[in-house]
């Protein structure tokens, strides 16, 4: 319920893919300050820390995040190459169910909402009604990686691609002082030209690559690595090219709707240093989070008195 005596705040949680681990220190600053969010909408990653905070689930979603290794993040991949996405999400899915399978969204004690992208129109869809397990997986259904989510009809992907940080749902819902966190904020070099640039051509295989595609067993599944998460010189794997692209994507549209409409405080995690894919790095994201919302918890704190009933 929303607290008497103090504005309603609300709480907008960007994407961010393994940088959204550090979702989870900045909730738990904000909780520590006394400063608890009444109305959380998330999209991508910040949907699920958001559904981990309203249900009380967050230190769950903490030991989950800081136990993953690669191995352990490996072995969540099922990966599905007949289908619409790279991974089929169904261990996920699992993982999901055990902790969140009971909760109806709109039986929630604090108002939620996970943004989500309708496939084919482009719709930005709010899901604030039904299972909160299929919420998520849709609103963090990144394209190429997991299959769309279909939900009332309607097949639903990330919603990064329509509302990365979704300060105007928390606005909708009646928040009086809105709190964005930004993790595709670290500024310096994005959105830059670069002039006479000389094209080179780059091999496209090399005599490794050929001898391990002859093979079977640990080799076959070393390759199969190194073509999802990259080359140990640097080349970026299927998955790095494809949640580059919609970080990318992401970033230009999240400086757009955040310009157009702004949040009375922003907290900005400088996570540009962790990989969208290395979500083995969760105790630096989270200690990122924390340090972030701790730089903010005194203009909070100055805004939620101003507007005190």
């Amino acid at each position: 319920m929303v607290s008497t005596g103090r504005p309603t705040i609300g709480l907008a949680l960007g994407g961010g893919a393994a940088r959204g681990w550090a979702h989870i220190g900045v909730l738990k600053s904000l909780v520590a300050a006394g400063l608890l969010p009444d109305i959380v909408a998330g999209t991508s990653m910040g949907a699920v820390a958001g559904a981990c905070y309203v249900t009380g689930r967050l230190a769950a979603l903490e030991e989950f995040a800081t136990g993953l290794t690669r191995r352990r993040l490996f072995g969540f991949l099922d990966f599905n190459f007949a289908g619409s996405g790279l991974i089929s999400g169904q261990r996920l899915s699992a993982r999901l169910d055990r902790h969140l399978r009971q909760f109806e969204i709109e039986r929630l004690e604090r108002k939620f909402v996970a943004v989500a992208t309708e496939l084919g129109t482009g719709h930005e869809v709010w899901l604030n009604k039904g299972s909160l397990v299929n919420a998520l997986k849709a609103s963090f259904a990144l394209p190429g990686i997991f299959r769309p989510v279909q939900i009332n009809g309607r097949w639903l992907i990330d919603g990064a691609l329509v509302n990365p940080i979704p300060v105007s749902v928390c606005r909708a819902l009646g928040a009086r002082i809105v709190i964005a966190v930004n993790l595709s904020s670290d500024p310096f070099g994005r959105g830059a030209v670069i002039h006479d640039q000389e094209a080179l051509a780059e091999p496209t295989a090399t005599v490794e690559d050929a001898e391990l595609l002859g093979t079977n067993g640990r080799a076959a599944v070393h390759l199969l690595h190194r073509q999802i998460f990259g080359r140990s010189n640097g080349a970026p794997g299927m998955s790095a090219v494809m949640m580059d692209a919609i970080n990318i994507t992401q970033d230009r549209i999240a400086r757009s709707r955040l310009a157009g409409d702004p949040p009375d405080i922003t907290i900005t995690p400088k996570t540009g240093g962790i990989g969208l894919f290395e979500f083995h790095r969760a105790y630096e994201a989270i200690e990122l989070g924390v340090k972030a919302a701790e730089k903010q918890i005194d203009e909070i704190k100055i805004a939620v008195r101003a507007l005190a009933a």
